[in-house]
């Protein structure tokens, strides 16, 4: 409230107005009026409005306590980030798991600030290496990454792929990648459900020649009901030249992307930015077992999803499998 509205209430009472014609007068809700008399009316009753807008400047330069000075919610914070969720994903189930209580909300930017900023919140200083970066401080994004693009024989493009693998009303439909490691000589295979964003990983600890990604695949393919196993959309990397004997194998049509459009395999691009938490490109990934890719693919379909109305991969995957006539709805990347 300003000075000039404080001084205009201070008028309209000496005139006796009540409330109610105060606040039509100023355009206020009357509690406002109410609120504003009570705090600042003497023991006899008189407004004083120089002294209203003297306490409005002092209050106003008094530090305000921190939404994550509140140890309850710095705690639940903490808990999920931990288990590396998103700040992002910690916002969206602190919300759905304390709908009644608005103490217990945060915004994704107060979770980054506390994180990065010195004194911005009561969270651990070493939380900072569970997002996904890793890194302590902001910085912007780098340069998107190049791959190099070979000819493949017989190749059947995404302009091809039917219309509803890109709606994500169907489910069945998957986009696939590779992660590489150190000098680009090890790998692990990504394969992500457009329409639940589950995630399964491939083991190649031999490599990832076409052979070896082929012989992975087909067995991983295999485990899938018919209907959970439509398409599947990957770029033009010569690691899937064996991508007839997938078909063949598997009844699993395959669809390869335009050159340099990644987002074409959207929810796959965004997966594997996750992955990067867990297997640092500088690194060696024949080193991990299998259990570990479980491991790790387990995490990631844990986490709640907004656009799966707060479910999980894993729950949404699920229902697919005991229920296919009831896909779950998805709509973003």
């Amino acid at each position: 409230m300003s000075e000039e509205e404080r001084l205009r209430i201070a008028d309209l009472r000496l005139a006796g107005m009540g409330i109610r014609r105060i606040a039509a007068e100023l355009g206020r809700a009357p509690l406002t009026i109410s609120r504003e008399l009570a705090r600042n009316s003497s023991r006899s009753g008189e407004y004083r409005p120089y002294a209203a807008e003297k306490q409005c400047r002092v209050r106003a330069r008094r530090p305000k306590p921190r939404k994550l000075d509140r140890l309850e919610l710095a705690l639940q914070v903490e808990l999920r980030l931990v288990r590396n969720w998103s700040p992002e994903q910690i916002r969206d189930d602190l919300t759905r798991s304390f709908p009644d209580r608005p103490e217990m909300h945060v915004s994704h930017e107060t979770i980054y600030q506390s994180l990065f900023v010195q004194g911005r919140g009561h969270l651990r200083g070493d939380l900072h290496k569970h997002l996904r970066t890793g890194r302590a401080i902001r910085r912007h994004r780098g340069e998107p990454r190049r791959a190099s693009w070979s000819k493949i024989r017989d190749m059947i493009l995404i302009s091809e792929r039917p219309a509803e693998a890109d709606d994500r009303a169907v489910p069945g439909h998957w986009e696939g990648d590779l992660i590489v490691g150190i000098n680009a000589r090890s790998a692990i295979g990504t394969l992500v459900e457009r329409t639940t964003r589950y995630l399964m990983l491939l083991h190649l600890p031999n490599g990832h020649s076409a052979d070896a990604v082929r012989d992975a695949m087909i067995p991983t393919i295999q485990t899938l009901p018919e209907h959970l196993r439509r398409s599947l959309t990957w770029d033009q990397g010569t690691e899937l030249a064996r991508h007839k004997d997938i078909t063949l194998a598997t009844d699993l049509a395959i669809y390869f992307c335009d050159p340099h459009k990644p987002w074409q395999r959207g929810s796959n691009e965004n997966t594997n930015g996750l992955l990067r938490q867990y297997f640092p490109k500088s690194t060696d990934l024949s080193i991990h077992t299998p259990e570990r890719l479980l491991e790790v693919a387990t995490e990631l379909n844990g986490r709640p999803r907004k656009t799966l109305g707060y479910r999980t991969p894993a729950e949404a995957f699920g229902q697919l499998l005991s229920d296919p006539k009831q896909p779950p709805v998805a709509t973003t990347p």
